[in-house]
């Protein structure tokens, strides 16, 4: 597939819009209006009990107050684990000694170009969050169990926090068996 061609058609503070035509060899041809994104991280704070931070806020994409791990926006000149610790701050106050890449991915590659990376945050040490003007953010520590009770029961719809806690549980059940799968 090579791009034939990519024209900015919107832009905002957070993402812009492109209208992007590609061509497969053969003629086959896909034309889509893409979100484009910088990317983001995601933060998975583990405390010793295994328990997650979860942040609660209101989306309004949603319409409704989520529950989620917190995330953020990469700015440039950032990596993934730059934005990550900055973000961890800002949103919950914590700091984190340890970090660990549980992985990446795209959460609606159809039209959004955004890459997730998610961290898990161990060994946090307190302190005073900072939030942007425009997010009112609630924390609460979740226990595992507790997590998977509500992506079953639907109360937790967030992508990130879905496939951060299964990025989750694959880690554990490699560590418990020694890396073996």
């Amino acid at each position: 597939m090579k791009l034939i061609s990519s024209e900015e058609i919107c832009r905002t503070p957070i993402f812009w819009v492109t209208m992007d035509r590609a061509v497969e060899p053969g003629g086959f041809e896909i034309k889509r209006a893409i979100v484009q994104h910088a990317g983001s991280a995601v933060m998975m704070p583990v405390d010793a009990q295994e328990r997650v931070l979860l942040v609660r806020q209101y989306r309004l994409p949603a319409r409704a107050y989520l529950w989620e791990l917190s995330a953020g926006r990469i700015d440039p000149g950032e990596t993934p684990l730059k934005t990550a610790k900055r973000e961890l701050i800002e949103e919950t106050g914590f700091r984190a000694r340890k970090w660990s890449k549980l992985g990446a991915f795209f959460a609606s590659p159809g039209y959004v170009a955004e890459r997730m990376t998610i961290f898990a945050a161990q060994d946090l040490t307190a302190g005073e969050a900072t939030p942007m003007e425009d997010e009112r953010i609630e924390t609460r520590w979740f226990p595992m169990r507790e997590i998977a009770a509500m992506i079953e029961s639907g109360r937790i719809q967030d992508a990130k926090t879905i496939v951060g806690y299964a990025l989750w549980q694959m880690k554990r059940r490699q560590t418990r068996s020694g890396g073996k799968r």
